[in-house]
């Protein structure tokens, strides 16, 4: 019979066999040259390309996403972040001049971008091509090796990464393990140089203790209820247009989804009829039957939905199929902050409606909750468009749309406290796996003796230079 305790242990010594390994390639200076940094960014890319059907159909077997959407969502923003990292990393990883002050003069300063080393990236089942890649690009952009754990739970598609990816390069430089809870503990206990990690608020409290355990610095990519503010001035045909499509993508399993509506009381009959009416234009009269309409990834979060629509007030859907873990777009209403549905991020095709006739009162009560991930308002009003942006912390979001900041390469996407800590993207995930080392190179043709004992007499002139 298998010893557990010791089939842990065996698991934490193979680990610990590879990040050594990884740190011996990362020491020979394997990873640093630019070149080797754009080859290995081409070969993902042209990967990406020739195994594009391929990754379609494992997202396809998890889920079941459309072919439409894997592409739209997923594997179109890792190619167009490839590019437009390979288009800047030549100007990304020169050194950036920066002003001496006076108390360094005569000297030049600079900021260095170095990798960190061995990182670690940890990826989410919802989008398991996106969240785990995207994070990747800006580790091999900066230097760095990888070992990658993508998520158990969309377990076609991260058997098909871990092969794509193992035929490309070598476990020195970058590694895929898959594997359950058990795994990410164990590689948890690793002396990793960076820890980038993409899931829940629960679990990233969980990678920020190990990781506090080893002073390793991180990315959390996390999530929670990102509210969707509905004014009486909005042209709100176009806000049920997007508002259902940002919703509904992926069978609301979206990190940046709209968990829940905030609808201007006067217009909210008139709007929810809309929706209703998007609904079924998009998805028919059974949506079940949709090929554009995804499945909930697995029993467990199929329950727990279907636990939070028990008791509720449903306006439009709320039918259910436990053999196909389907359930239909589901519009709810007369809830309150103390239901179970406003307790905890949904992640699923449930769209709560809460009425305001106030803005400030909307305001004030998302204030009074964890600061979310995205949030997005539809009003024609530019004056409360900007009152919106100014007075609620949240981590990205959009005006009069969904979902578009995460399809913007030159947006920096990332939470803020309960949503997340540090941001990537574009330009913004080489930073991220680079560590900015600052450089002062002191002139030797000269000195300024002031700083330098003894002191008397020198105060009165150390104050005049400093005030100016």
């Amino acid at each position: 019979m298998d010893d557990p305790e010791r089939n842990t242990k065996s698991g934490e010594n193979q680990f610990e066999a590879l990040i050594n390994s990884q740190k011996a390639f990362f020491k020979d200076g394997k990873t640093r040259d630019i070149k080797s940094r754009i080859s290995r960014l081409k070969k993902l890319y042209n990967a990406l390309k020739q195994h594009e059907q391929e990754l379609i159909d494992a997202v396809h077997a998890d889920f079941r996403k459309p072919a439409f959407e894997t592409y739209a969502t997923e594997i179109s923003l890792v190619l167009d972040d490839i590019k437009f990292v390979l288009r800047r990393l030549p100007r990304l990883m020169r050194k950036k001049r920066v002003k001496s002050n006076l108390a360094s003069w005569p000297a030049r300063s600079c900021i260095l971008y170095e990798p960190y080393g061995v990182t670690l990236i940890i990826g989410a089942w919802n989008y398991p091509i996106l969240l785990i890649l995207l994070p990747l690009i800006g580790a091999i952009a900066a230097g760095n090796t990888v070992v990658l754990k993508p998520s158990e739970l969309s377990f076609n598609t991260s058997s098909l990464l871990k092969k794509i990816l193992g035929s490309l390069f070598e476990k020195d430089y970058l590694a895929v393990l898959e594997g359950g809870p058990e795994v990410t503990s164990a590689l948890l206990k690793q002396p990793f140089d960076y820890i980038f990690f993409t899931g829940s608020p629960r679990v990233g409290k969980i990678v920020m203790e190990a990781a506090a355990r080893t002073l390793t610095p991180i990315t959390l990519e996390l999530g929670g209820k990102s509210p969707c503010i509905v004014d009486r001035d909005a042209n709100l045909t176009r806000a049920a247009d997007r508002i259902v499509w940002g919703k509904l993508v992926n069978a609301g399993q979206t990190c940046v989804a709209p968990d829940y509506l905030y609808v201007h009381e006067e217009i909210k009959e008139f709007f929810v009829e809309k929706l209703k009416q998007v609904i079924r234009k998009k998805y028919g009269e059974d949506p079940e039957k949709s090929p554009d309409y995804a499945r909930i990834i697995n029993d467990r979060h199929y329950n727990r939905l279907k636990k939070l629509l028990s008791g509720v007030q449903i306006l439009a859907g709320g039918e259910m199929d436990e053999g196909e873990r389907y359930i239909a777009p589901t519009i709810v209403d007369d809830v309150n902050w103390s239901d179970p549905l406003m307790k905890e991020e949904i992640f699923g095709p449930i769209l709560p409606v809460l009425t305001f006739r106030d803005l400030d009162d909307v305001i004030r009560q998302i204030k009074d909750q964890p600061k979310p991930l995205a949030l997005y308002y539809f009003s024609s009003s530019k004056k409360k468009q900007q009152k919106i942006m100014q007075e609620i912390s949240f981590g990205g979001g959009c005006i009069n749309d969904t979902l578009l900041q995460f399809s913007n390469s030159e947006l920096p996407v990332g939470g803020v406290g309960n949503s997340g800590v540090g941001q990537y993207h574009g330009e913004e995930s080489f930073y991220t796996f680079s560590h900015k080392k600052s450089i002062v190179n002191k002139s030797t043709w000269m000195d300024v003796p002031l700083r330098y004992p003894p002191y008397k007499g020198k105060l009165k002139w150390l104050k005049i230079i400093f005030r100016h």
